[in-house]
């Protein structure tokens, strides 16, 4: 266990951006920076402090900015670029003040922690003369094609697949983020990816939440670019090393609710027989869409676990919940490191987000992919054919992931590849935990960046 009272040697003030899947990892990473002597402070918006109205963390301070709708944070944009805009205006202006409130006193800020996605983060720390440490929250491999896009490197919309990019597997215009595949689609959201690049050699420091031994040929091609430290996975403690005590939720849950139904639930089924399913924070399915994987799931003979948020709900055929209750559980949110460390867990049905996909493997759980979009269809090459942990659905002419793809898949994971995707997986689970426990290599990037942002 680490020292987690020696006296601070820095504080870095974390600013990630806001949303479930970027505020998880960045304050998980301040809890690591805490257990090595740093201060940490994450600042949240004042939206999500009222809304959430969280308890003190036992590791990191919690501070607040303003990303312009203190009042309803993204919902009150008239559009992804409004809020984007408005975010940086007053994100900047309000994170100037948390620095100069703390400008020669025993709590001054000697280094921005910003999320890639907040490049102005690196223009505030500037301005007042701190030290600048980029936080990349997405896989090497799609952070090297924005920056191959960014630079010229790469000519979208792609016409003739495959595409051949050194240190990637060969990818099809489907496997590539949906950014890319499709830019026209998402203006605002590929002018957001590609912007991280902007002022990105002005940085002292670029963190990428993964770890070097799953991704280490395209880390090493980034790493001739920018002072790359892979500081990956930014998962509770508990969960890999246990070197953190206390530490074996995420906390800052944005959709809170009781665990205990679900884990009782699990607690009755055998080993290795429930399919897990959920599709991350924000994916909205067609009701098309979710009355397939409905009826995919019933058809199928295994128990399934399925995370259907509220917003979601009415999309499900009428009915539905209560007549598979014999068979499956439906809830509107769940523990999911608790619920992948499950025994009853056989495979894990996910829109391969990053943070859940990490969370799979360092549990060694095989997955079944159905990305959506951004990041997603390229983590779910990964997963089919780099790690080998998986497989992918396939979508048919229609866009549509129908019932009898769902039980194939279903069979494939559980029942006809099950060992072979079991060993690979444990072999990852096994690499991912020696690289941040004492002497890993991601334990040895913290150690480095803790280093140099104590000798400033």
């Amino acid at each position: 266990m680490e020292n987690t009272t020696q006296k601070c040697r820095a504080h870095i003030l974390a600013v990630p951006y806001p949303s479930q899947g970027h505020i998880c990892p960045m304050l998980q990473f301040c809890r690591r920076l805490v257990s090595k002597g740093v201060k940490a402070s994450l600042a949240i918006t004042n939206h999500i402090s009222t809304t959430l109205n969280p308890e003190p963390d036992d590791h990191v301070s919690l501070v607040t900015i303003s990303d312009g709708y203190d009042d309803g944070g993204f919902s009150r944009a008239d559009s992804v670029a409004a809020y984007l805009a408005n975010l940086e205006v007053a994100g900047s202006q309000s994170l100037g003040t948390l620095i100069e409130e703390r400008v020669g006193t025993y709590d001054s800020i000697n280094c921005v922690v910003y999320d890639a996605f907040l490049p102005w983060g690196l223009n505030v720390a500037k301005k007042y003369g701190l030290l600048g440490a980029s936080f990349f929250t997405q896989a090497c491999g799609v952070n090297y094609m924005y920056y191959l896009i960014y630079h010229g490197k790469f000519t979208m919309p792609v016409a003739t697949p495959p595409v051949d990019i050194q240190r990637l597997p060969p990818l099809d215009v489907g496997d590539l983020p949906s950014f890319v595949g499709s830019p026209e689609s998402y203006p605002a959201y590929l002018e957001l990816v590609l912007n991280q690049y902007t002022n990105l050699g002005n940085a002292e420091f670029v963190l990428v939440n993964t770890v070097y031994e799953l991704e280490d040929e395209v880390v090493d091609v980034m790493s001739k670019e920018y002072p790359l430290l892979t500081i990956g996975p930014t998962i509770p403690s508990f969960y890999v090393d246990k070197r953190i005590p206390h530490d074996k939720i995420y906390g800052l849950s944005l959709y809170p609710t009781d665990p205990t139904p679900i884990t009782n639930w699990l607690s009755t089924k055998s080993p290795k027989s429930v399919v897990y399913v959920s599709f991350g924070s924000m994916a909205c399915l067609t009701k098309a869409q979710t009355e397939e994987l409905a009826w995919g799931f019933k058809q199928s003979k295994y128990h399934f676990l399925w995370v259907v948020r509220a917003s979601e709900e009415h999309k499900l055929p009428k009915g539905f919940a209560d007549e598979v209750a014999a068979k499956g559980l439906i809830g509107r949110w769940c523990p999911q490191l608790e619920v992948l460390s499950s025994e009853a867990i056989g495979c894990f049905f996910t829109h391969c987000g990053w943070n859940s996909t990490l969370e799979a493997l360092v549990m060694g759980v095989p997955l079944i992919g159905m990305p959506l979009w951004t990041d997603q269809p390229m983590v779910a090459k990964f997963v089919e054919d780099v790690w080998k942990v998986g497989i992918r659905v396939k979508v048919n002419k229609e866009g549509l992931v129908r019932r009898e793809e769902i039980v194939e898949r279903i069979i494939e994971v559980m029942e006809e590849k099950r060992v072979e995707f079991i060993e690979n997986v444990k072999k990852w689970k096994h690499m991912m935990k020696k690289a941040i426990s004492k002497g890993g290599s991601s334990d040895r990037n913290i150690d480095e960046f803790v280093s140099k942002i104590t000798r400033s």
